[in-house]
């Protein structure tokens, strides 16, 4: 099967590289070099435009810009962004603030999800900026019970009241398979716009 969604900025051993129909590229594969054609999924790296940014002394000098190379290559092909719910790229490039239900200049809007419900045991709201699918067009979102039994960072000490373990860090970094599914078939949705752009350049 001819591959018809890229999956941008993946880990090592991420789930995309199982998915029939995907064309993953980890750090080995560089992203960049990507060439288009289809809609996308990224994962660009996320810890330059987060609250605690100044920390990040070992990110590479090119790495805050990938995220903006992602929305560009979203803008031109169609497919969805993810970042943490506190991402600065957001106010950074002026895209659309969730569920306003507002499309910027390329028909792009976002949303705010929550990866627990596709399975991760952390809350990790997630922010997404979708070029190409109708704002009533996304696929359904699962609605899970109970409550996160991890957390992403730790602001309480154990024994408190609310205390939970935290995750390894692989985990915070890795996305849930069902939730990689859906961004996938979020993407696809994103196809026709994805041809259209396509005849446009």
């Amino acid at each position: 099967m001819a591959s018809d969604v890229a999956a941008l900025f993946c880990r090592a051993d991420s789930i995309y590289k199982t998915m029939h129909g995907v064309d993953a590229w980890d750090i080995d594969r560089d992203a960049r070099k990507w060439k288009g054609g289809c809609p996308i999924v990224a994962h660009p790296p996320c810890r330059l435009w987060g609250q605690l940014a100044k920390l990040a002394t070992r990110a590479r000098l090119d790495e805050k810009q990938l995220a903006v190379w992602s929305v560009e290559q979203i803008r031109k092909w169609g497919g969805v962004l993810e970042h943490p719910k506190a991402s600065r790229l957001w106010p950074h490039l002026n895209l659309p603030a969730p569920f306003t239900w507002e499309m910027d200049e390329w028909g792009g809007w976002s949303m705010e999800v929550a990866q627990f419900w596709w399975g991760h045991r952390c809350e990790k709201m997630t922010r997404l900026y979708i070029v190409g699918c109708p704002i009533n067009g996304y696929p359904p979102v699962p609605k899970r019970e109970g409550v996160p039994t991890h957390v992403i960072t730790q602001s309480l000490r154990k024994g408190q009241s609310g205390w939970r373990p935290r995750v390894p860090g692989w985990e915070r970094e890795a996305t849930p398979p069902a939730f990689a599914a859906w961004l996938v078939e979020l993407a696809r949705r994103c196809r026709k716009q994805s041809d259209a752009l396509t005849t446009a350049y």
